[in-house]
């Protein structure tokens, strides 16, 4: 018998919330900030102040100096994270400060492996679900790859969240997606974060594929940067992920020191208030 639970009986706030967005028949918005950017205090404000906003799910960014799937603007936003002193340490407090106040939005952490390596595996994972996480995504880990870090996350009762694309055949997607959890995560476009947008039409054809593999509920993201391509791809997903949109408001909200200027939260959390309503909007 295996040391690791199947992947389908790893329940959480994510398996919660896509049933119950299912059951209201519309899709989930799944919006991206970075922690610690632009500084640790702003950006926990930002955090607390997504799910009055309207996001469904939360990813929150490992700030990492090497990111391989990245666009230009969260590219920008681990720098600034990181110039400004955020470590994995301060990125799982942000996540406990969350939960001390929200004991129901999920969130996932997404990233890459080197710094959840350097600071221990199992020691990260015990602190991750002691702050509340939900979920991982990590890019740069393939199902090959599983015994680093899936397989335990599994075990400690956390999803992990495994991304598809475009270039992913069948039996590609069935090896993908055998310990998958959470849901699934397609990546609507074959490049990086924040650039073009894919046709709704390949999406759609795209989802229907996947969801002849897996049962998990499918989020698209990469390339959706305004309220009206929300709107279009709620119309077929069960989630609506978008980021670099996101991140790029709090870049337009500092000033020449790279300092946040009065008005930043409120015109971040006000782009994304217009996202939801998008999303809620989509099916009539």
């Amino acid at each position: 018998m295996s040391a690791y639970p199947d992947a389908r009986n790893v329940t959480t706030r994510i398996g919660r919330r896509f049933d119950a967005l299912r059951a209201e028949g519309r899709a989930a918005l799944v919006t991206f900030i970075t922690a610690g950017d632009p500084d640790f205090d702003t950006a926990v404000v930002l955090l607390k102040g997504l799910p009055r906003a309207g996001a469904d799910v939360i990813e929150l960014g490992m700030p990492f100096s090497d990111p391989m799937a990245d666009g230009p603007a969260i590219q920008f936003s681990s720098q600034r994270a990181l110039a400004g002193g955020q470590t994995l340490e301060k990125t799982l407090a942000m996540v406990g400060a969350f939960r001390a106040e929200d004991a129901d939005t999920p969130i996932v952490l997404m990233g890459y492996y080197n710094p959840i390596h350097h600071y221990g595996v199992d020691r990260f994972l015990a602190a991750a679900k002691a702050a509340g996480v939900d979920g991982l995504i990590i890019v740069d880990l393939p199902p090959e790859e599983e015994g680093e870090l899936c397989l335990p996350a599994l075990n400690a009762g956390i999803n992990f969240i495994y991304l598809t694309t475009p270039t992913s055949d069948d039996v590609r997607l069935t090896r993908v997606l055998e310990n998958a959890s959470g849901f699934v995560y397609y990546v609507s476009i074959a490049g990086i974060t924040g650039t073009r947008s894919a046709k709704s039409a390949d999406v759609a054809a795209a989802l229907a594929r996947i969801r002849r593999h897996s049962p998990l509920p499918v989020a698209v993201g990469f390339g959706i940067n305004t309220p009206e391509a929300a709107r279009e791809i709620a119309l077929d997903a069960d989630g609506v992920v978008v980021g670099s949109a996101i991140v790029k408001r709090i870049a337009d909200g500092l000033d020449d020191a790279g300092r946040a200027r009065s008005g930043l939260v409120d015109a971040v959390l006000g782009f994304v208030g217009e996202l939801a309503r998008a999303v809620r909007g989509a099916r009539g």
